[in-house]
């Protein structure tokens, strides 16, 4: 049986960085995403009895990737299946937009991969599934905002995302700016890791990202769009600043980031209401009320070569069992 799913890409607004477990993908924090309509990936996985190794194309090439052809070794395990399978994956996300496709991959993978076996696992178990893919990908199993809880447990049975509701969800939009597309120095998971290992600011990061959880969904809760976007904006560069501790020190801030950045609080100075975010690249996401959105772009596009509107996305689903 042939299954194909989607699931959109999320933007992280209480960051996830730091790990308490490298192996099984655990959390040192808790963490809070929006999930992105425009941006998604599409893929189709197939379990053969007769095959004799896996065989994944992105794109339509065929391609070696150590992270997928792991990520099926675990599959594998967990659904209890000896089979191959042949998986093609298709990223509905522009080129170096800072938009990590791999959120939105594992996501879809770990949702076909169990609809190819005629299974019904839950959300729960999915986003389990997904986390140890991408830790991201735990959080695009859901539409919206969601919720990945750190979990206690040394198994990582208790690691895996939530719903969050919230009366602002639909009255937001993100504004994408993307700032560079080159290469980044330090990748996502080795700036991670030497954050962990040699910055003094990390104890200190991890204790207020969980208090800045518990301020945002409070402030989500009651609807104050303005607390919102000053958690997370803090939020944000508090992580940053991790890994200018870190040992050697090093930044994913550009110069055309931190123009960026003083546009944001410009139009905050003229009384709208936006705020900025960043993960592991020096691409700036806004946070802003829809009403705004069309403005805060059309401030970006002047600063920028490439800007894109998003709203809440919806969760991972299958599309197609053959």
């Amino acid at each position: 049986m042939k299954a194909t799913a989607i699931a959109h890409t999320n933007i992280a607004l209480i960051k996830y960085w730091g790990k308490r477990d490298e192996n099984l993908i655990l959390p040192a924090n808790s963490s809070l995403s929006i999930t992105l309509d425009k941006f998604y990936t599409e893929t189709s996985v197939e379990w053969m009895e007769d095959a004799k190794n896996d065989l994944f194309s992105l794109n339509g090439q065929i391609k070696q990737d150590a992270k997928v052809a792991q990520f099926l070794k675990i599959l594998r395990a967990e659904l209890d299946i000896p089979y191959f399978a042949k998986i093609d994956s298709v990223n509905h996300v522009p080129t170096a937009a800072g938009l990590a496709s791999s959120a939105s991959a594992f996501a879809a993978l770990a949702v076909a991969g169990s609809a190819a076996l005629g299974r019904q696992d839950d959300l729960a178990n999915l986003s389990r599934l997904a986390r140890r893919g991408s830790g991201s990908a735990a959080r695009s199993l859901f539409g919206g905002l969601s919720i990945w809880e750190k979990g206690s447990r040394l198994d990582g049975l208790d690691s895996y995302a939530v719903p969050f509701n919230s009366p602002l969800t639909e009255k937001m939009a993100v504004v994408v700016a993307v700032v560079s597309d080159a290469e980044k120095a330090v990748s996502s998971r080795d700036g991670m890791k030497s954050t962990v290992l040699t910055s003094p600011f990390f104890h200190d990061w991890i204790q207020t990202a969980e208090e800045d959880l518990r301020n945002i969904k409070s402030a989500f809760l009651s609807g104050k769009f303005v607390e919102v976007g000053e958690i997370l904006e803090h939020n944000a560069m508090k992580m940053h600043a991790t890994t200018l501790g870190a040992k050697p020190p090093f930044t994913y801030f550009s110069p055309a980031s931190l123009t960026v950045m003083d546009e944001v609080r410009k139009l905050r100075d003229e009384g709208i209401p936006a705020y900025f975010t960043m993960d592991a690249g020096p691409n700036v996401k806004i946070i802003c009320l829809r009403e705004n959105e069309k403005m805060v772009a059309s401030r970006m596009e002047k600063l920028v070569k490439d800007v894109y509107i998003c709203h809440a996305g919806e969760g991972a689903k299958v599309i197609q069992v053959d």
